[in-house]
């Protein structure tokens, strides 16, 4: 019930709209059930079965003077127009009867539209914005794949559901309890037995429900499989044909794709199995319904005119019933979808600010690793521990050491990617998690080992979550990374488009974007995360030279694989298994013949 309530919590907000469409729902019915008395007092007249009602009934709204009324004015019709042309009027009056509830049945889902559309708009958005804020380690768990599943079909499949719950909600009950009404007056006994055996209808039809809601969970997330798997395909291509790996990569697909189309075949058996189940068993009503009503006509029990009437009262009840047995299958495949959903917008956010959070617009003194000790996972120990490190204002500090060492873990913390277990991370003399996180993280520029562009102009690209940039600024960001010149030999210069990734560039070239947007943002903190590991020497040699120009009259926390490139810090710290074993600049670690002596050796080799 909780995921149903929150479905509705999400159509609430369209209040306007909504109400239209219960207006309309409302009407819809109304005109259904009106049809009904229409037919039962002309049969009545038109065949002499009891003669015409020559007086005006008594007052009072209940069924008896609803339908003397009828019987009157027929009466009337009758004497002044003759049968046939009466038959004539009653079936212009049944024909406008239908006219208005199909306008009102369009106008119903002409408001439901707006809904339909807003409601899909509000969940991507807020699923997408909660993507934003989460923590890293939640994606690092997750398959980015599935969670493109849940954004695109996930979502449609909770767009289908919504027009159904209001249906459900609105105009078949109320068409539903207009007919049974009418039943009722007529026959209470052959109502009874009717009703109970749609009750019998509605256990099967709603395991078979119970069934789907299931199933379509599953299918959800077989399809988030495959694109998972498509998505890693076309980001490793290379690698794929690299290493002529493309018959493991059909067999993977090929695998998943069977298994997804396997259990997609048995949610379309169970779905396809509902409306021609639907139908036999309705139809198996109305076989009893005919019998066990003609016994009643034949015993003098009912008028044959009202058995008539009453069949076609029972096909109001049984039609919208089969539309509500439609909407609870379709109801259930979106709460099924809603829950993947959930399990996103519910995921909990580990990075909080406090409520009474500093801003902070300048760094001034220093940044202080004090007795830091970080896991990602606690089963699997620390990578860092107990580490304390001082990098004061203008210095630049470079973390060396082999993988694993703790040093990409150190630059993850200093913008609370991650949030420190033990100890602290301070910022002038303020533990980071006292301080707005918006405002830390715009102290920072941030340029990784892995370019990270997006499918857009070069200008965008530097401009970056950066508002009324001057282009004149964009210029000069890209001269001092060493990029300009290759941007104006692309096809439109600054407004080419780089693709995904920024696929059309070289290494190289993405680099000097990643620095020049770094450059732009002007921040007084740098974190370099191996940004020329991945290049050649040529490409290096300028990223170094960019980079050299980033880092003046800035405070820098540097990681670097190559030793060549951070022998200019102020000083150098040396990691293992997450612990600091030496410190100082490149002459003095040298003279300590330790580590970094080793390390510088290994690579001149």
């Amino acid at each position: 019930m909780g995921s149903f309530r929150r479905l509705l919590s999400y159509i609430g907000r369209y209040k306007k709209f909504i109400g239209l469409n219960i207006v309309s729902n409302i009407l819809t019915a109304l005109f259904t059930v009106v049809s009904i008395p229409l037919l039962q007092p002309f049969f009545e007249i038109l065949f002499n079965q009891t003669g015409g009602v020559t007086d005006p009934p008594a007052g009072g709204f209940s069924a008896v003077n609803i339908q003397a009324w009828f019987k009157y004015r027929y009466t009337l019709l009758i004497d002044t127009e003759g049968k046939e042309k009466a038959l004539l009027l009653v079936c212009g009056a049944i024909l406008l009867a239908f006219f208005f509830k199909n306008l009102f049945r369009y106008l119903a889902l002409v408001f439901m539209a707006p809904v339909r559309n807003g409601v899909v708009r509000d969940i991507r958005q807020q699923l997408f914005d909660k993507m934003l804020v989460l923590p890293l380690p939640y994606f690092s768990e997750e398959r980015k794949g599935d969670l493109m599943s849940r954004m695109t079909g996930d979502v449609q499949e909770v767009e289908m559901s919504i027009l159904n719950v209001l249906e459900a909600l609105f105009r078949e009950p109320l068409v539903i309890a207009g007919s049974l009404a009418y039943m009722l007056y007529q026959s209470p006994s052959l109502t009874l037995f009717v009703f109970l055996l749609i009750i019998f209808t509605g256990v099967v039809i709603g395991g078979i429900g119970r069934s789907l809601k299931r199933s379509s969970a599953l299918v959800q997330e077989k399809l988030g499989n495959l694109v998972t798997i498509v998505d890693e395909a076309l980001g490793g291509l290379r690698i794929i044909k690299g290493f002529n790996a493309e018959a493991y990569q059909h067999a993977k697909f090929g695998a998943e794709n069977n298994a997804y189309r396997h259990i997609l075949t048995r949610l379309l058996w169970r779905r396809d199995l509902s409306s021609p189940l639907s139908e036999f068993l309705g139809i198996a009503v109305v076989a009893v319904l005919l019998w066990y009503g003609s016994s009643l006509v034949f015993s003098g029990k009912m008028e044959p005119d009202a058995f008539i009437t009453f069949i076609y009262a029972f096909y109001n009840v049984i039609d919208p019933s089969k539309q509500l047995s439609k909407a609870w299958y379709s109801v259930q495949k979106g709460i099924g979808a809603l829950h993947r959903v959930e399990q996103v917008l519910d995921a909990e956010t580990t990075i909080l600010e406090k409520p009474d959070a500093k801003p902070i617009r300048s760094f001034e003194r220093e940044i202080a690793f004090k007795d830091v000790s970080f896991a990602y996972n606690k089963e699997e120990g620390h990578v860092l521990n107990q580490i304390q490190l001082n990098i004061p204002k203008g210095k630049a500090v470079a973390l060396v050491g082999a993988s694993g060492a703790g040093k990409s873990t150190m630059a993850d913390l200093l913008p609370r990617f991650y949030d420190v277990e033990e100890g602290g991370v301070f910022v002038d003399g303020l533990n980071i998690k006292d301080y707005k996180i918006k405002d830390l993280r715009s102290l920072m520029g941030i340029v990784s080992q892995e370019a990270v562009l997006f499918n857009d102009t070069i200008y965008n690209n530097i401009v970056f979550g950066l508002q009324g940039v001057a282009m004149e600024d964009v210029v000069n960001a890209a001269r001092i990374a060493n990029a300009h010149e290759f941007i104006m030999a692309t096809e439109k210069g600054y407004e080419t488009n780089i693709g995904d990734r920024g696929s059309k560039l070289s290494g190289g070239q993405r680099q000097r974007l990643t620095i020049a947007r770094a450059i732009l943002k002007n921040p007084p903190i740098l974190i370099l995360d191996e940004a020329t590991s991945a290049l050649d020497s040529e490409s290096e040699k300028l990223v170094q030279a960019a980079l050299l120009e980033l880092m003046k009259n800035r405070t820098s926390l540097v990681i670097a694989h190559r030793l060549s490139t951070i022998q200019h810090a102020d000083e150098i710290v040396v990691m293992r298994q997450g612990r600091i074993i030496e410190r100082g600049n490149h002459h003095a670690l040298l003279a300590l013949n330790g580590e970094y002596k080793k390390l510088v050796e290994l690579q001149a080799m």
